[in-house]
């Protein structure tokens, strides 16, 4: 069967917070699984509610993979009320019980992001990459951004990414590496380095 691109189904919503678990590796930062499991869910929910670009590819009837991007002029995808409190609630008690690593994190994007921006206007970022780690196909990833790409070219895009992830992906479809830095995660009495990492691209037409 060939990937298809298709609507996302709200069913299938669990399968990706667990994509994203694996994928992202943050069993890195978090033993417990039911932890493991609220953090994915905060995450997720936070990166659709901020989507208005939310794209799946399919084989059959099975997930395969999920872009999320957030454009410039273009409306949010998908809105909930709880949802969004959820995340509200997930972030006040990140801040409030682990405020030096959740601060160190999101500083070091905000700092490289407007270091970007003073050279650069992009129109919009992609938020979220993940493809099903149990199915042995190529190309998920690169039917995905070929298909995001298709329907916003001549648009400048970045994203946020650290070497904990698949960034190389990003190297061999053209994105610039704009900006790196190196942070230390103390969490759960673990250190983990990062090297936090953004890149660019300017879609062709």
């Amino acid at each position: 069967m060939e990937l298809e691109i298709k609507e996302l189904r709200k069913k299938d919503y669990k399968k990706v917070i667990q994509y994203a678990i694996k994928g992202m590796h943050f069993n890195m930062y978090l033993d417990n699984e039911i932890e493991l499991s609220i953090y994915g869910k905060y995450f997720w929910y936070l990166e659709l509610t901020n989507a208005t670009q939310v794209i799946s590819a399919y084989i059959g009837d099975v997930l395969a993979g999920v872009l999320l991007a957030d454009m410039k002029d273009e409306e949010k995808v998908y809105k909930s009320f709880w949802k969004s409190l959820y995340v509200k609630i997930f972030e006040w008690i990140q801040k409030t019980f682990f405020k030096d690593s959740v601060g160190i994190y999101d500083n070091v994007n905000k700092e490289m992001l407007e270091n970007y921006k003073k050279t650069n206007n992009p129109d919009g970022e992609i938020r979220f990459l993940a493809a099903n780690p149990d199915i042995k196909v190529k190309g998920i990833g690169t039917k995905l951004l070929n298909e995001f790409e298709k329907r916003e070219k001549g648009k400048e895009v970045y994203l946020f990414t650290d070497d904990q992830c698949t960034y190389q992906f990003y190297e061999h479809r053209k994105f610039e590496r704009v900006e790196e830095k190196d942070i230390v995660l103390e969490l759960n009495k673990k250190k983990v380095p990062l090297k936090c990492l953004l890149y660019s691209k300017k879609i062709s037409n």
